[in-house]
């Protein structure tokens, strides 16, 4: 996928969504193996790295329910986010850039993480992601369990993040607003790609809108 390209990736539950982005990102758990094909990324072969590895090569992954650190402090969490980088002063840049694009944070970076709405926590868990200024940044429904109004704040991230240059790899429930966001779209049913095509032309097609959007 290109810089600033957002690829969408539906299907329904158990169709293998959150298990390919595992794969991708390294967290395989000793159960998870590929079998065929490879994973690669820029050009450089992903596979038998560990997690930290492939950060480090410019991918970072935001799974379902976000795996704060409750007990830490907004603070703390983005910092952990940044261990990899290399001196105090890229901590503290990356620290405050991600601050500029989630405002709200500035002002709470010493409350709790725990004590955050959902929404926030969601908006915390990207921005801890962010934290490593990744090439390509994966979100593993990033909407769910979410109120209205924070569903369309998480969206309007996800665009503001494209527009920096960052691809997105994502995962969503909430198939229309996906597809209405990305660039193309992959349908998965039991770990095979059934459709692909353009954000739009997916919405659009008969077997999408009969079997994810109630049409």
């Amino acid at each position: 996928m290109g810089p600033g390209e957002i690829v969408a990736l539906v299907g329904s539950n158990g169709a293998g969504k959150t298990t390919l982005l595992r794969l991708f990102s390294g967290l395989r758990e000793g159960f998870l193996k590929i079998t065929r094909g490879a994973v690669r990324f820029r050009g450089e072969a992903l596979e038998g790295l560990d997690p930290a590895e492939i950060v480090s090569r410019g991918v970072a992954h935001v799974p379902e329910g976000r795996h704060l650190f409750p007990g830490l402090s907004v603070r703390d969490n983005l910092q952990l986010g940044g261990y990899r980088l290399g001196s105090r002063s890229q901590l503290a840049e990356a620290l405050e850039r991600v601050l500029e694009m989630l405002p709200f944070l500035r002002g709470r970076t010493r409350q709790l993480a725990g004590t955050l709405s959902g929404g926030e926590q969601q908006l915390l868990a990207i921005g801890r992601a962010l934290m490593v200024r990744p090439a390509l940044l994966m979100l593993d429904e990033p909407s769910v369990g979410l109120a209205p109004r924070m569903v369309a704040t998480v969206f309007e991230l996800v665009a503001r993040i494209r527009a920096t240059g960052v691809g997105v790899l994502l995962v969503e429930q909430n198939v229309r607003q996906a597809l209405a966001l990305a660039d193309r779209g992959y349908v998965l049913e039991n770990g095979r790609i059934v459709l692909q095509g353009s954000g739009g032309e997916l919405i659009e097609h008969p077997r999408v809108k009969r079997a994810y959007l109630g049409l």
